[in-house]
């Protein structure tokens, strides 16, 4: 069984930065694809970022390109989001995800985060 848990989230204000935890259990936390994903209130939940298990492969959304960083270290079974000139329209809750393929759809993910929610004030 693998578990998620992430932290980091809370309120900043536009143009602040934040960075995002997400800590993995399991022993095969190298072999895992990780991805970041993104619900607003009343919106599906969006792709923000994924990294491949070696994290020589690194995706992004178009609205983040540029202001985010995906990063990983399998030596602490961790992987990070670096969120920086934040935007009003990045208030969501953050969800971290790990599978077996790089991908940007959720469904491509089979286990999952609690998530945390960052509020980013204008």
């Amino acid at each position: 069984q693998v578990q998620l848990v992430e932290s980091g989230g809370g309120l900043v204000q536009a143009g602040g930065s934040l960075r995002l935890s997400c800590a993995v259990s399991g022993r095969t936390f190298s072999s895992y694809v990780m991805g970041w994903f993104r619900q607003a209130p009343v919106k599906e939940r969006e792709f923000v970022a994924a990294i491949s298990w070696s994290a020589g492969n690194t995706y992004y959304a178009d609205s983040v390109k540029g202001r985010f960083t995906i990063s990983r270290d399998n030596t602490r079974n961790t992987v990070y989001l670096h969120m920086n000139s934040l935007k009003p329209e990045d208030t969501a809750v953050y969800y971290c995800a790990a599978g077996r393929f790089l991908g940007t759809t959720p469904h491509g993910y089979t286990y999952w985060g609690q998530g945390t929610q960052v509020t980013v004030s204008s």
